[in-house]
C-alpha cells in the first residue's frame, strides 16, 4: 500500500496540540502557571527555530502527567478534544485524508509531539497508525520518560524505518505533508514531498526544490 505520511501539528491542525496542551494545564491550573508558561513558550519558538532540544522538552512535557490517575488523565484529554483539539481541526485536511483513504493509500500520522497527546487526535483523524515519542508507563502511571527514540528531525526517519523493517511497508510512491523545517530529513526521504503552509525555512526550500506547496487553510 502507498503510504500517506503526514506531521500533525501545524500541518493537519491549524496550531500546534503540544504547545496548547501546556496552554491547557495552565489555564486549568494544574501547573505553575507562571514558570511553565514561560517555559512552554521558549520551548515552542526553540521548536519554531528548529533549534529546540526534544529530550529537554519530553522532560518538561511529560513531568505533569506523572500526578495524574489514568482515569483522571483520560478527562482531561477529553475536556482538551472538545476545548482546544476541535477548534483547530481543518475541513481541508480532513477532505485530503479521505482523499488518500479512497485511494487505498495507508494513512500514517508520524508527530514530534508525545503519544498520550496525539493518539486521541490520530484516531480521531482516522489514521491508520501513529508514530510519535512513547511516554514510559510503570504500574499504570507515567514516569516522566520516554521509550526509545523521539519522532523529531532525523528521529522521524529512524523511527519510520524500525516501522517499515517490522511491517513490511516501503516508500514506494510515498507522500509527507508537513508545514516545518524540522521535517526535512523526511521529507526528502519520501517520493512526493508536500509543503503545507509552510514556514519560512521549508517555504524558501520547496520554492528551490520545486516541491508542492499546499495550503490547508486558505
Amino acid at each position: 500500500m502507498t503510504l500517506a505520511i503526514f506531521d500533525l501539528d501545524g500541518t493537519l491542525l491549524n496550531g500546534d496540540s503540544d504547545y496548547t496542551w501546556g496552554q491547557f494545564l495552565v489555564e486549568k491550573g494544574l501547573v505553575d502557571t507562571q514558570a511553565y508558561k514561560e517555559a512552554n513558550d521558549t520551548f515552542f519558538k526553540q521548536y519554531q527555530s528548529g533549534t529546540l532540544n526534544i529530550h529537554e522538552y519530553l522532560a518538561f512535557s511529560l513531568a505533569p502527567l506523572k500526578q495524574f490517575s489514568s482515569t483522571e488523565l483520560n478527562h482531561l484529554h477529553q475536556t482538551f478534544m472538545q476545548e482546544k483539539v476541535q477548534p483547530m481541526m481543518l475541513k481541508k485536511a480532513k477532505d485530503l485524508i479521505k482523499d488518500h483513504k479512497n485511494q487505498g493509500h495507508f494513512l500514517l500520522m508520524i508527530t514530534a509531539t508525545n503519544q498520550f497527546v496525539t493518539g486521541p487526535i490520530s484516531d480521531a483523524l482516522g489514521m491508520d497508525h501513529i508514530i510519535a515519542p512513547i511516554p514510559e508507563i510503570i504500574d499504570g502511571h507515567y514516569t516522566g520518560k520516554i521509550i526509545g527514540i523521539p519522532s523529531f528531525q532525523e528521529g522521524k526517519v529512524t523511527r519510520l524505518n524500525e516501522w517499515l523493517a517490522e511491517t513490511g511497508h516501503t516508500m514506494e510512491g510515498s507522500y509527507f505533508y508537513s508545514d516545518s523545517q524540522n521535517d526535512l530529513p523526511l521529507l526528502e526521504l519520501v517520493d512526493h514531498p508536500i509543503a503545507v503552509d509552510a514556514d519560512e525555512t521549508l517555504t524558501k526550500i520547496a520554492q528551490d526544490r520545486g516541491w508542492q506547496h499546499i495550503s490547508l487553510r486558505n
